[in-house]
């Protein structure tokens, strides 16, 4: 029997907490006829049951979502479906946050400043079974200073994210308000970021964010 030769459709779950942002992406992806977005979600949770319902080929991953984590995303949606791929999508281009993705098993790390064609690239690569990353992400990665390793790896994520929003100026309520958690629950997250790196004040704590390759850009 020969081969039509024709491409399967891939199937793709977007994940961002923003639905204009996620109406961007669709529009982009679907206008190659091969691609197809099969579901969008909001939230960890709306992630983790549709990815689970859907079972797309490739889930494109915010980090910045409110609540959970993205890459606490990541960790669930593989811990249930460990052949799952899914590539992390986000306007963080610090290494430290692409190493992270990477360790929890992402199969790829886009940063949002890509030109948008890197998307549709980055998702097939990805369903291929290719790793992907972005030329910024793989010059930040090999940036990346060995002995800060393990002061990064005492820090969550979500305390990583934290922390980036500390040093480009925002404040506990807006911080709280942008991850979708209470400004005192950012407030015990400072102290323990601040802890964890030695920093009693602002200049040293940004300091020890400078030595862990983040930077104060959005």
């Amino acid at each position: 029997m020969t081969s039509t030769g024709a491409p399967r459709t891939l199937t793709v779950l977007l994940v961002d907490d923003h639905a204009v942002v996620r109406e961007g992406y669709r529009r982009l992806l679907e206008h190659d006829p091969t691609l197809k977005v099969v579901g969008e979600a909001a939230t960890s949770a709306e992630a983790l049951q549709r990815e689970s319902a859907l079972e797309p080929d490739v889930t494109v991953l915010d980090i910045a979502l409110p609540g959970v984590s993205g890459i606490e995303t990541l960790r669930r949606i593989l811990a249930r479906r460990p052949q799952a791929r899914v590539l992390m999508f986000s306007m963080y281009q610090d290494g430290i946050f692409a190493q992270r993705a990477l360790d929890a098993g992402a199969s790829g790390y886009l940063s949002k400043a890509s030109a948008p064609e890197r998307l549709v690239e980055a998702v097939r690569a990805v369903a291929s079974g290719r790793r992907y990353l972005s030329p910024d992400i793989e010059q930040a990665l090999a940036a990346r200073a060995s002995p800060t390793l393990e002061l990064a790896q005492s820090l969550s994520a979500r305390e990583l994210e934290i922390l980036r929003l500390l040093i480009q100026g925002y404040d506990v309520a807006e911080i709280g308000a942008r991850l979708g958690v209470s400004a005192k629950t950012i407030a015990n997250h400072q102290s323990t970021i601040r802890q964890k790196l030695g920093a009693t004040n602002a200049l040293q704590l940004m300091l020890a964010a400078r030595e862990l390759g983040l930077t104060a850009g959005d």
